[in-house]
């Protein structure tokens, strides 16, 4: 009797393996776990990045995709680099910055065409600045350093017969922490991205913030980069993600050209509905102001123009020394097939 049930015991076990190896008791999978780093997610700058999951657009795709917040695009891209994300919602130079680090990364869709930085001064700062070359010694806010507001700091003061580091920068993020910096006199100035750059100026007066720079128009990219357009804010991930995730990276792409498709379809006081409430820092009405005001800045189609991507390559090599060593293969820091496929 024994003996029956060892070797009854014995059967189902063996009945068990071979099913579970044909597959009849294998539990479903979930939806692949997609992880974005995002360096500051109440930025109108990485705003479709937060939209497309609002709107359902990534689970449509099938992707379980997890934000998650750094402080600025540089640590995001640390982040990246750490595993401690797949995809990063970033300025595209980091693509060309790391090509010439050797540590490839690729970019794979456009969501915004103006950079829509804003470099301004502090209504509380004791130094007269009226130009970008009073800036010199000037204690400037940046997200962080390595960031693309810091990028564009150096830029322009190299533009402006300066050195990059003629400025001393400072690290004050792009949110609220930012309009704290510049109405209590922190820094001298900063390159400020909306909502908060349109939040200080409702808590001064547009008057008392001067502009130094303005990016968020197609006339403030001409006047400061000579171009027409210049991709900014894309998806990017390591070169081998990107090639050993095609299918990943093309729902991905679908999610934020139809958030795009959506936008421009919309109002300003609509996109700001489906938003998180507190992205608005407790001014709906300026929030809604700086949508509307940052619409045409995102990109119409998702693509990244091979022209804009030689500007911002040429524009980089005047600052960086590391850039300007190197011969960019630009083809290598972005692709458009799946823009095409969507």
């Amino acid at each position: 009797m024994k003996l029956r049930r060892l070797v009854a015991a014995a059967v189902v076990a063996v009945l068990a393996v071979t099913t579970s190896a044909c597959g009849f008791e294998k539990k479903p999978e979930g939806p692949p776990v997609v992880r974005i780093g995002v360096g500051g997610l109440p930025l109108l700058v990485y705003l479709p990045t937060t939209l497309a999951q609002r709107l359902g657009y990534y689970a449509d795709e099938g992707l379980d995709v997890r934000l998650q917040e750094f402080q600025s695009g540089a640590k995001a891209l640390k982040g990246l680099q750490a595993g401690e994300v797949d995809v990063v919602s970033g300025f595209y130079d980091h693509a060309i910055q790391m090509q010439a680090q050797r540590k490839p990364v690729k970019a794979f869709v456009n969501m915004l065409r103006y950079p829509s930085l804003v470099l301004a001064v502090s209504p509380k700062t004791s130094r007269r600045i009226t130009s970008i070359a009073d800036l010199k010694g000037a204690k400037v806010g940046v997200t962080g350093p390595g960031s693309s507001t810091d990028f564009l700091l150096k830029y322009l003061l190299v533009r402006n017969g300066l050195h990059a580091d003629d400025a001393v920068a400072q690290a004050i993020g792009g949110d609220m922490s930012a309009v704290e910096a510049m109405e209590s006199g922190k820094v001298d100035a900063a390159v400020m991205i909306d909502p908060a750059f349109s939040l200080l100026q409702k808590r001064f007066g547009v008057d008392r913030v001067r502009v130094l720079s303005d990016t968020r128009t197609a006339a403030g990219v001409r006047a400061e980069f000579g171009v027409s357009t210049y991709p900014a804010t894309v998806l990017y991930s390591g070169s081998d993600w990107v090639g050993g995730n095609p299918a990943v990276a093309g729902k991905l792409t679908r999610a934020i050209v139809r958030t795009l498709d959506w936008m421009r379809k919309h109002t300003a006081a609509e996109i700001a509905e489906k938003m998180p409430p507190e992205y608005a820092g407790g001014d709906f009405e300026t929030y809604v102001q700086a949508i509307a005001h940052a619409k045409d800045a995102f990109s119409q189609d998702g693509a990244i123009p091979i022209n804009g991507a030689e500007a911002v390559s040429g524009i980089l090599r005047q600052f960086d020394a590391e850039i300007a060593r190197i011969s960019v293969v630009l083809e290598d820091t972005f692709t458009n097939e799946f823009v095409t496929q969507s």
